[in-house]
């Protein structure tokens, strides 16, 4: 029997995610009101600045106790993914969202995209079923395994028909939709799949051997998937680029001081406590177990001896290092991306690939090219990417400890589990500007690092809604990148005061006017933002304006603004912010907006919008 297919996809996820250092951009406040907040699972403490909070509500029966995943957007519905299936939510009221419809179909992690009326759902997890049973997939090689992208027909959004996957060598653990502004027949799925390969008994042409010894390999390369408009059922892979291509080993940081206490204390506990390379890991007693049965199994013992478990443990690290197929890459550099993020409308994609941030063409969408890569020794696994609205510049984060570590307590670096900011120059090339991390320390049983968010479409500055897993969510002004600044937050208690247990925000976005996150453990939150110094009204009124058909997690709109006068007195608000104008010339704009708005003169906006320099 073989060990690698018998443990879980999410501990490839969980060993890859723990990954040297610079001057932090900001220090840890210890005054800060997130700082002691009490524990509890839908009763924790809360606290809030900038933001309204106008509901939680919490998962349905057949989803509670399940990860709630990632979320997208259609007219007035949120699809929120669950490692259970789908849940489609109605918002019509943000303030009183209404489950519209519970689709059980398991599978890790159920990230979800929509475009017009299809629905697509990545699974990765050994365990998910072509036919959506909840009853799982025991053995190592089977013809009712799903690994790959799901296609639902959401014509009646109320009753999604099931018409049609795609199985790719290493599952989707995350997928990016693209559609190409030049192509109206067809979308693109750009597949990220970083479980083991499948045998090839399961799905032919599947090889794990490096590309050296096998050109086929499924390692170093992602999968495209084109989408027939017309028949989505004829969706397929249509190329597998190899982005990676030369790319090195990139630096690794090693355990801070107080990891490595917490390692030796792990291992004096009795617990498992792998090696690899520079990092250590310590394996939760979940991960562990199949592996210790499968060991077992096939050394033929059936009555371990102390002498047995100790050779068990001697072997585990060679057991993790071939789960990981590190054995075939030494030296290379990362075989996989964890989010791809799409701006076909500047035709550039940012990867965001284990050691690298890359910056690829994706001008043709069947064949993306890499015109840029970044490492950086502060960053253990690069995660996810977002481009300011006018391509300018881009963030990417870190998920240091892959979402279950508590990555934000004060004996952390502020520079690790934090973002990356970097300006793009004329020739498409990144150059770094700074980091930022969340200023408040949290708890050791609080899993805490950089995770989903997106722009909010406020004209002319590039604001950041951010989720932190327990950390809650974050909102930064990244305008100027080298001097990130927050401006906004809300965050609860740990789900649990003695132990980590999984919790917090797992992403959250801006639609159409209001902030919606994927509460991990307790449900779907919303917001909306309040003025503040850092926020007026008109600006946020001018936000609003901005009104999407769909918004994906990794494919990133173009934010235009319609004319309006809230849009004029945004930019006048930010004239005196930045001290473009002096308070008479102020002053004088706004009684010449009030009097034009009076008389429905809208010439004004125009002339406005020009001085501002905003696109229409």
């Amino acid at each position: 029997m073989n060990i690698r297919y018998l443990c879980s996809a999410t501990l490839i996820f969980f060993i890859l995610t723990l990954t040297n250092t610079s001057i932090a951009q900001q220090d840890m406040d210890f005054d800060d009101p997130r700082v002691g907040l009490e524990a509890g699972l839908f009763d924790a403490e809360e606290a809030i600045w900038n933001l309204n909070k106008l509901v939680t509500v919490p998962p349905s029966a057949d989803f509670i106790g399940a990860i709630n995943s990632d979320l997208a957007f259609k007219d007035n519905y949120v699809f929120q993914g669950n490692y259970n299936g789908v849940q489609i939510w109605d918002v019509s009221d943000p303030a009183n969202p209404v489950m519209a419809k519970e689709y059980l179909c398991p599978a890790s992690q159920s990230d979800v995209s929509v475009y017009e009326n299809l629905l697509f759902v990545s699974g990765e997890g050994l365990g998910g079923r072509l036919d959506c049973g909840s009853q799982g997939v025991e053995e190592r090689v089977s013809t009712d395994r799903l690994r790959g992208i799901r296609i639902f027909d959401i014509s009646d959004v109320l009753n999604p028909e099931y018409i049609h996957n795609v199985q790719t060598c290493r599952g989707s653990h995350t997928h990016s939709l693209l559609k190409d502004p030049e192509d109206n027949e067809n979308v693109y799925v750009y597949v990220a799949g970083s479980a083991p390969v499948r045998p090839e008994e399961e799905l032919a042409g599947c090889s794990d051997m490096p590309p050296s010894e096998d050109p086929e390999s499924a390692l170093f390369r992602i999968e495209v998937i084109k989408v027939p408009l017309s028949n989505p059922a004829e969706a397929a892979i249509i190329s597998s680029p190899r982005i990676f291509e030369g790319l090195e080993t990139p630096p690794v940081h090693g355990p801070t001081d107080a990891e490595k206490i917490e390692f030796e204390e792990a291992r004096a506990r009795g617990e498992y406590v792998v090696s690899i390379g520079a990092r250590n890991y310590v394996l939760p007693p979940e991960y562990v177990s199949p592996m210790i049965t499968s060991y077992f199994e096939q050394q033929e013992i059936t009555d371990p001896t102390a002498q047995d478990t100790t050779a068990f443990r001697e072997a585990l690290t060679g057991i993790v290092t071939a789960m990981m197929g590190l054995e075939t890459v030494e030296g290379r550099g990362p075989d996989q991306c964890h989010d791809i993020t799409l701006y076909p409308e500047i035709g550039l994609a940012g990867g965001a690939c284990e050691g690298y941030g890359l910056l690829l063409d994706i001008s043709d969408p069947i064949n993306p090219i890499r015109i840029d890569a970044v490492a950086d020794s502060n960053f253990a696994y690069w995660h996810s990417a977002t481009f300011s609205n006018d391509g300018s510049k881009i963030l990417f984060t870190d998920e240091w400890g892959g979402g279950r570590g508590a990555k934000c307590r004060d004996t952390d670096p502020m520079e690790w589990g934090a973002n990356a900011y970097f300006s793009i120059d004329e020739n498409n090339q990144m150059q770094f500007e700074s980091y930022f991390k969340l200023p408040a320390p949290q708890t050791k049983t609080e899993n805490c690092v950089a995770h989903n968010g997106s722009l909010i479409p406020v004209p002319n500055r590039d604001i950041f809604v951010q989720s932190w897993y327990q950390g809650g969510i974050s909102i930064t002004d990244w305008t100027d990148p080298s001097n990130v600044i927050e401006i906004a937050y809300h965050d609860r208690g740990p789900v649990s005061e003695e132990r980590t247990e999984m919790g917090g925000s797992w992403s959250v976005y801006w639609y159409n006017g209001h902030i919606y996150s994927s509460e991990i453990a307790r449900g779907l939150d919303v917001f909306e933002l309040m003025p503040s110094e850092f926020l007026t009204e008109n600006e946020i009124a001018a936000a609003n304006s901005v009104q999407l058909d769909y918004l994906n997690a990794q494919k990133q709109p173009t934010y235009k603004w319609p004319p309006s006068f809230a849009l004029a007195r945004a930019h006048v608000d930010q004239f005196e912010r930045n001290s473009t104008m002096n308070a008479e010339e102020i002053a004088s704009l706004r009684a010449e907006i009030d009097e034009a708005e009076q008389q429905g003169n809208q010439e004004i906006i125009s002339r406005i919008q020009e001085m501002a320099g905003t696109p229409d």
